[in-house]
């Protein structure tokens, strides 16, 4: 019998860095050399913004700072209802459904949230709507796939619903604030002003809906007549979820949007930023509910 507790090589050049080989071996390394090494980070909770008013007010909220790596991310310990949440946030590169789903997976790989969360501004298309309102949603239909036939498109809209658990939390958030739920901000000026808090599905595609009577509109109405509200994103969060794979798994998605037109005729800018803001509120007021158990 013969015992080998080293490396043997017959042939060609091997070479062994960092390592110890034999009985009782140690590898020691230097002060600068830990120093160097790269810490493994972690938030309880991920945040995808997409405009600049989104990311600014999702900061300032938060109270999230900029992390020196080469992807532009925020962090920091939010206090919610006693709880400490550990919030990591990035802004995607771009509008519509691929940033986001490449925003969900920089977030995955470097902070393995249990939870991620979109938010940011919507155009509202249910009438009991109104500018300022916020949406939480865990059910999104993705209106883009269709059929293109000398009559028009043919839709095939697919809708998926986030985790059960994600479900669970944001009915306990309604269950305590009320359906809909009735909160107050204070402006800049130091009024306060109340605003509801909604749930229930939400469209989502790559166009910028301007006309109420849009035939996309007209469509999501018929496809389930309580969809809410429409936005660029939310699609390609929910597809990034499901398609994800490997042990660094998101354990859920969410999407918190402001209200910033009625994807009508009348649609403008002016009110995004109230709309950012509210929902970053929306979302801090969140946070205790979504430190779910992954399974």
């Amino acid at each position: 019998m013969r015992d080998n507790s080293g490396v043997a090589n017959y042939g060609g050049s091997t070479q062994i860095s960092r390592s110890a080989i034999g009985h009782g071996a140690r590898v020691t390394l230097s002060a600068d050399h830990e120093k160097g090494a790269t810490q493994p980070r972690h938030a309880d909770v991920g945040v995808i913004t997409v405009k600049g008013n989104e990311a600014s007010a999702i900061h300032r909220v938060l109270g999230l700072q900029r992390v020196p790596t080469g992807l532009p991310f925020w962090e920091g310990d939010v206090d919610a209802r006693g709880s400490v949440v550990r919030v990591a946030a990035i802004r995607a590169l771009a509008q519509g459904q691929r940033s986001t789903v490449v925003a969900f997976d920089h977030l995955r790989r470097h902070y393995n949230p249990a939870v991620v969360v979109l938010t940011g501004i919507a155009g509202g298309i249910d009438p009991e709507l109104r500018i300022g309102d916020v949406v939480i949603t865990t059910q999104v239909v993705y209106y883009d796939l269709r059929k293109e036939t000398p009559d028009g498109p043919q839709r095939r809209g697919e809708e998926k619903d986030a985790p059960a658990a994600v479900g669970h939390a944001v009915n306990s958030f309604f269950t305590d604030y009320g359906e809909p739920a009735q909160l107050v901000s204070t402006g800049d000026d130091g009024a306060t002003h109340d605003y509801r808090v909604h749930t229930g599905p939400i469209g989502s595609g790559e166009a910028v809906i301007a006309d109420a009577e849009s035939e996309i509109t007209k469509y999501l109405r018929k496809f389930n007549d309580k969809i809410l509200a429409v936005d660029m994103e939310a699609g390609g969060l929910m597809q990034a979820f499901h398609e994800q794979d490997g042990p660094a798994a998101v354990g859920g998605w969410v999407v918190v949007r402001g209200i910033s037109d009625d994807a009508s005729q009348q649609k403008n800018d002016t009110k995004q930023d109230l709309a950012a803001y509210r929902a970053a509120m929306v979302l801090h007021s969140l946070l205790p509910y979504l430190t779910i158990d992954r399974g």
